[in-house]
């Protein structure tokens, strides 16, 4: 990769972190704050408050990928992440779940990852678009794992809404850094425009566009419950998850890379998507399975965890590289749109599924959601085109 590339991908990577740093951030701790809040009894309503940011981005993702693609990729990132801030500073100023569900409904409606995928392809040759997406999921993980640590500890020193106006001037840096460190996008090649019913109606995209739906409800649902178990099993309080978490994320990004880097090469990259399938549809049924036997010895959750986020790092970067591949080139922003559309709406649909589960059905049930949903998936995914390497392609060309 080039310099200018390695400088788009980590900088637009740390912009796509930081939104999900105002998502993970309240994982650890949430549910249990919610309990001193009015409304906050109801693990229903904690459910939609950690889902209703999905299901605002998923109304955002579309209008604001195709209007990257129009008027640019800088000026909606921005947007995005004004609404971010605003409905971070809303969350902050909440005294009952129903402000904190405002707050983090505008938060979603920033709805920027369409845009900031298309920018990262629009920024990367083809022959590196997979590992740019794999910066993109790297830094998820990452993510994941430093909201793990410094969670319990904020919330602690700062409480709720500390958290949230942290996030809100996060974002306000992540402004600064879109003006004046992403180096300005490539000038696009005029292409013919599609419409965007072709865009829809791609057979290839539409698996896609399942594909990530199915792993970010199952992601969302999981830790719903995830918490809770480690507490209850592994006899292990809020603030010392992060003695998990931390390893096997950063075990697991280790992990994924080989796999990854190994289908692109080799032209594997079908085997390779389809066996990160296969793996958590078994993790899926590995926690179904402990929580129905939780006398199980309670680090097979531990082995179940560095299972799920190896297979989750490995589809997360592999998606967006195959979207923007697949994509018409006049219409990439609207395509991930689109699919950063079914992302929103799993997160929101695994966090309030998740926990009316739990709370009517029992935490094993969130699990057989979630198996249901990869086996499903597996097949679909099965019967996948196998893209050229990317050699061939640019041999061809």
């Amino acid at each position: 990769m080039t310099s200018a590339e390695i400088r788009a991908s980590t900088s637009l990577a740390s912009i796509f972190a930081l939104r999900m740093l105002g998502m993970f951030l309240i994982l650890p701790v949430f549910a249990v704050h919610a309990k001193t809040l009015p409304g906050g009894e109801s693990t229903t309503l904690v459910g939609l408050a950690m889902g209703i940011y999905g299901l605002t981005q998923s109304f955002g993702q579309i209008p604001f990928g195709a209007a990257s693609d129009k008027y640019g990729r800088k000026r909606v990132i921005i947007i995005g992440l004004i609404l971010f801030a605003l409905g971070s500073f809303i969350a902050a100023a909440a005294n009952d779940i129903m402000w904190v569900i405002a707050g983090r409904a505008i938060q979603g409606a920033g709805a920027i990852s369409a845009a900031v995928t298309a920018f990262i392809a629009d920024a990367t040759r083809e022959e590196h678009r997979t590992k740019a997406m794999a910066m993109v999921g790297g830094s998820i993980g990452l993510t994941f794992a430093v909201s793990m640590i410094a969670s319990p500890m904020l919330y602690e020193a700062i409480g709720m809404g500390g958290l949230f106006a942290l996030t809100g001037i996060l974002s306000i840096i992540a402004i600064f850094v879109v003006a004046f460190v992403v180096p300005p996008a490539p000038a696009q090649v005029a292409a013919k425009r599609v419409p965007f019913s072709e865009v829809l109606a791609n057979r290839e995209l539409m698996r896609l566009n399942y594909g990530v739906f199915a792993l970010h409800m199952v992601q969302m649902a999981m830790f719903v419950v995830v918490p809770s178990a480690l507490v209850q099993y592994a006899d292990l309080p809020i603030a010392s998850h992060w003695k998990i978490y931390l390893p096997v994320v950063l075990a697991s990004i280790v992990f994924m890379l080989p796999p990854v880097f190994v289908g692109e090469k080799r032209g594997k990259s079908k085997q390779v998507f389809i066996a990160a399938i296969a793996l958590m549809l078994i993790v899926q049924v590995g926690f179904w399975i402990f929580m129905a036997n939780p006398t199980l010895p309670w680090m097979l959750l531990v082995a179940l965890l560095l299972a799920f986020f190896v297979s989750f790092n490995i589809l997360e970067a592999s998606q967006p590289s195959l979207v923007s591949r697949i994509a018409p080139p006049s219409a990439k922003g609207a395509a991930l749109g689109v699919y950063n559309t079914l992302q929103a709406l799993g997160l929101f649909c695994g966090g309030a599924a998740g926990g009316w589960l739990q709370q009517h059905a029992g935490p094993s049930t969130v699990f057989i959601l979630g198996a249901g949903l990869t086996a499903a998936w597996l097949i679909i995914a099965s019967s996948m085109k196998n893209l050229p390497r990317r050699a061939a392609v640019a041999a061809a060309a």
